[in-house]
């Protein structure tokens, strides 16, 4: 297990400085953020001395540099535009995204387990039928379309739920639905192929010979080895869920990293940007390597290290 470990966070290390590079040379190519900072009419001396006080005069394995020693210190630079660290301003809008994202995770999978174990006990059925369309369906459906229809019926029109913002539970239903409509299918389609899959095992059949309840059998037995590869798809979409945020967030103006990465993007805001997918790439990382590791405690046979 320590050897497992030690592995995954060097990999963990290797993915985290391979996405910052990949950032930092992409953000370099889309524009020069001196003319966003500067009037139109600066002269040119101006344009070179505000280039050399930003850095962005250096080579660019030079600006990397230093960026990637300041980032391992928690030193990403200020905002060019809100003067403030860009680590700050990046920590204080991450736990709404964090929030969203773990509500949208927990509103997906309310969906996605009663429904895959259904659909797989009741296989061929009227049941499974709709269970099958309405995932395909929502495989299909974009998450812009469906949180402004969420707007126009349940705020709009019913006046139910607020349209916008943050601050109380009933600002978490809409995004929050949003995005567990977007991680539902896939998993629900997971669950009930899991599930016919070990319920034709042979100690599904024992445990039924010795008269355990059928209840048991499929939350016991069958779901438990069922869901390895759930958790697994699970870890995996939570970085997808994340992605999904900034769509969401953009669609709610929730006040979270995804719309504060948008808004930098847009005005070069290079430290922040920067800040910002470094730090969802730690946690995407970190989210996958727990993943493996309660897979290997839920599982004997895959434990790491066997």
């Amino acid at each position: 297990m320590r050897r497992y470990l030690a592995r995954q966070l060097v990999q963990l290390v290797v993915v985290v400085v391979g996405i910052s590079m990949l950032s930092f040379a992409l953000l370099h190519v889309v524009g020069d953020p001196v003319l966003l900072l500067l009037p139109q009419n600066a002269g040119k001396e101006e344009f070179e001395r505000y280039r050399k006080l930003l850095g962005l005069d250096q080579p660019l394995p030079v600006q990397y540099w230093t960026f990637a020693t300041g980032a391992v210190r928690g030193d990403f630079g200020r905002s060019w535009y809100a003067d403030t660290p860009a680590f700050r301003l990046v920590v204080e809008r991450m736990p709404p995204t964090l929030y969203l994202t773990l509500a949208g995770l927990c509103v997906g999978l309310l969906i996605a387990l009663p429904l895959g174990i259904l659909a797989a006990l009741k296989r061929h059925s009227l049941l499974d039928t709709l269970c099958t369309m309405a995932a395909v369906a929502g495989q299909a459906m974009p998450i812009f379309w469906l949180g402004i229809m969420l707007i126009i019926v349940f705020a709009v029109q019913l006046k139910l739920l607020p349209a916008s913002g943050y601050g109380t539970w009933r600002h978490f239903i809409m995004p929050a639905v949003t995005l567990g409509a977007f991680l539902a299918p896939i998993t629900m389609r997971l669950v009930r192929s899991g599930v016919i899959e070990v319920m034709n095992r042979e100690y599904i059949k024992t445990a039924r010979a010795k008269g355990v309840a059928e209840r048991m059998v499929v939350i016991k037995h069958a779901f438990r080895n069922a869901c390895i590869p759930v958790i697994t798809v699970v870890g995996l979409q939570f970085g997808q869920l994340l992605g999904g945020a900034i769509v969401t967030e953009t669609v709610f103006a929730w006040p979270g990293v995804a719309t504060l990465t948008v808004e930098s993007i847009r005005n070069q805001d290079f430290p922040v940007v920067q800040c910002a997918v470094v730090l969802l790439a730690v946690i995407i990382v970190v989210v996958n390597l727990l993943v493996d590791v309660v897979v290997g405690l839920i599982d004997p046979r895959i434990r790491v290290g066997a």
